[in-house]
């Protein structure tokens, strides 16, 4: 989640170039932590459906200006914005557009680099990690937080996390805690590791051959580093896989009273977030552990579109991002959540375009 300066009129908030084999698409807003406008997503669904085209791109790059961050996030602030001023149509608009961009990343037809070092959470992780190749500089920090804010897990989080081993996943959405790059590689969220000094090398391999690009991530790989979430995956998986959000909350105060630090930190979490969002993100890791991609999809755009109605997405964003005051009053849950996945009126849900050729 990030709290995006505005940019300038007419400031290009992504570039897009293409060079020697690769196209090129750079998140360009360093101010705001790369986060995602409407904007942005239709510069890369343009230069995406560009380079599918061009027979001259046999790839493409997707990195993140400024050096602190991938990207870190949607524009959170503006789509607060917009939903204060009951401008619920704007805000459905980009996270239509956005689900659509998460979709034609996943099954795009090239392969797909993307360069994480920094930050990479919410939108962010939709715009890198249904990519082919994942590269991470030991710098990367991932985190899916949106139940802090009264938000969900979303951009396809819900076919992602379900299917990490061990119930990370559920840890992770449950939780809003943070992964680090040796928890990206134990998990299978990243595919490569590389020293984050070595990614401009990489970068300009991208642009040639094949055998560039293997010596190059050869040459740069990073020794994988220890994974806290797989060092404690024991009492993960036992207490993630409990049935209900009180059973997980209590198996989670055992692992804490026993000595894990990381249990701790997880009990502090899940009390400060949204109770709403912890159980729609519960029942989501259900739902998405067998279903499609694009039915996922699907059934995510009907949580945001009752979400930006709601309360707690607004009482979250005030407290955390506007207030600052990190005193969020939460509605409270409903006892029963499948309000929330209810299909939408044919006219209004989610449907994918055909790709051009």
């Amino acid at each position: 989640m990030s709290e995006p300066a505005a940019p300038a009129a007419g400031e290009p908030e992504t570039r897009v170039e293409k060079r020697g084999r690769a196209g090129f698409i750079v998140l360009d807003r360093p101010k705001a932590l790369n986060a995602l406008t409407l904007r942005m997503v239709r510069d890369m669904a343009a230069a995406l459906d560009a380079f599918e085209r061009d027979p001259g791109v046999e790839r493409v790059v997707v990195t993140g200006s400024g050096g602190r961050a991938f990207c870190a996030g949607g524009d959170i602030r503006r789509l607060y914005e917009q939903g204060r001023a009951g401008d619920h149509a704007a805000q459905r608009l980009f996270w239509r557009e956005e689900y659509i961009l998460n979709r034609r990343i996943r099954t795009f037809s090239k392969p797909y680099y993307a360069l994480i070092d920094g930050i990479v959470m919410g939108g962010g992780v939709g715009v890198s990690l249904h990519g082919s190749h994942r590269i991470v500089g030991e710098r990367a920090v991932f985190a899916m937080p949106e139940v802090g804010i009264g938000f969900f897990p979303d951009v396809g989080a819900s076919w992602l996390l379900p299917r990490l081993p061990r119930r990370l996943g559920w840890f992770l959405a449950l939780t809003g805690l943070r992964a680090h790059t040796g928890d990206l590689l134990a998990t299978g969220l990243a595919t490569h590791a590389v020293a984050s000094a070595a990614l401009a090398d990489v970068e300009r391999a991208l642009e040639g051959g094949a055998g560039d690009i293997e010596a190059a991530l050869t040459q740069a790989r990073l020794a994988p580093p220890a994974s806290r979430l797989a060092g404690e995956a024991g009492w993960i998986e036992s207490a993630f896989a409990e049935p209900g959000l009180d059973e997980i909350a209590a198996a989670v105060a055992r692992a804490a009273d026993a000595g894990s630090a990381l249990a701790a930190e997880a009990v502090a979490a899940m009390r400060a977030k949204s109770p709403t969002s912890q159980a729609i993100a519960w029942e989501q890791m259900k739902r998405g552990a067998s279903a499609s991609f694009d039915e996922v999809m699907r059934m995510e755009f009907r949580i945001v579109s009752r979400i930006c109605v709601g309360a707690d997405f607004y009482e979250g964003v005030r407290a955390l991002i506007v207030d600052k005051d990190n005193a969020p009053r939460w509605a409270p849950a409903p006892a029963d959540v499948s309000d929330y996945f209810a299909p939408l009126p044919p006219a209004e849900d989610l449907a994918f375009p055909e790709v051009a050729g």
